[in-house]
């Protein structure tokens, strides 16, 4: 086994460790909640419960699609799987942001059926209880796995911690609802559904920053001005080579693909040249990731006294 195939298959298995101990934490947690919900009569709950169901759900496509990006490349697919990982940050993304719009439009018609007159449940105790536990916990696993995912560099795994963070941002809501309902009377139970959407605003905030850097990699954007820089810099860094263009950069998954061009002397031996780039390229991949795709096109440097431009 080379290098990097341990390395990948050792970032594979952390992020399923990472993702396996979030998984059990949510379906505890989500069983725990419906429980709640139904038998303290909280809809606000209930309503909470589903949200756990999303994460847990998060979490079965997260293991699902980090195993799809961590196979190497094959026939099919000559730079190797990396969006399936991409692919499954859109996925939680998108369910971020249709369960923050979910949560908003039952909160709303909540607030409008007060405003006409309704009566709102009163939630019981148990319910309360749910709310603090779920906040308690969900924060605990947002950093747990948040740490995770920036270490191992894995974006999915990142995007479910925000998704463990939003479910504890509609605990929250959820937990003040119910505290004013139990401890305030009936003309406060309104508290409930007026959280329920100030919370989806911020849940759809985190969607939208999830889904616009998977977006910019699914249209192949380049990869940002500073680090195109930082990536000329260390090319220059090596001696004999001048002239770095044709800089093509983007993401691919948790790894990048730089294709570049750069100017030697062109007298010098193939095997010079060779050990020149080959030396550019373990500097890129040390700084940017042992998977970094790398293709460096080598062209003559011209005698300063010839005519016309250089070749390239």
């Amino acid at each position: 086994m080379n290098t990097t195939n341990g390395d990948t298959r050792r970032r594979e298995r952390q992020i399923y460790r990472v993702t396996v101990v979030g998984s059990v934490v949510n379906l505890l947690l989500l069983l725990f909640k419906f429980f709640a919900g139904a038998t303290a009569r909280s809809s606000a709950m209930l309503a909470d419960a589903v949200h756990s169901l999303s994460d847990f759900v998060t979490d079965v496509v997260v293991l699902l699609f980090v195993r799809i990006s961590a196979k190497p490349e094959d026939e099919g697919h000559d730079f190797g799987h990396g969006k399936y990982e991409t692919l499954a940050t859109a996925i939680i993304g998108l369910l971020l942001l249709v369960v923050g719009f979910g949560i908003f439009w039952n909160g709303a018609t909540a607030v409008y059926a007060y405003a006409q007159g309704a009566t709102l449940p009163q939630p019981g105790m148990l319910a309360l209880w749910a709310a603090l536990l779920s906040i308690v916990s969900k924060e605990a696993l947002y950093w747990y796995t948040v740490v995770a995912g920036r270490r191992l560099r894995s974006p999915s795994v990142v995007a479910n911690a925000w998704h463990h963070r939003s479910d504890a941002f509609s605990s929250v809501g959820t937990a003040a609802g119910i505290a004013g309902a139990i401890l305030l009377g009936e003309r406060w139970r309104v508290l409930d559904p007026l959280a329920a959407v100030v919370v989806s605003f911020f849940i759809m905030r985190v969607a939208v920053k999830l889904l616009r850097p998977c977006l910019d990699e699914l249209l192949e954007r380049s990869l940002p001005a500073a680090t195109e820089d930082e990536i000329e810099q260390i090319i220059l860094s090596e001696p004999g080579v001048s002239a770095p263009h044709h800089l093509r950069t983007r993401r691919i998954g948790n790894y990048y693909a730089i294709d570049v061009h750069i100017r030697m002397d062109g007298d010098l031996p193939l095997r010079e040249a060779h050990r020149a780039t080959a030396a550019i390229e373990e500097r890129l991949r040390a700084r940017f990731g042992r998977g970094t795709l790398i293709n460096i096109h080598v062209e003559p440097l011209k005698a300063p006294c010839a005519a016309g431009p250089q070749e390239g």
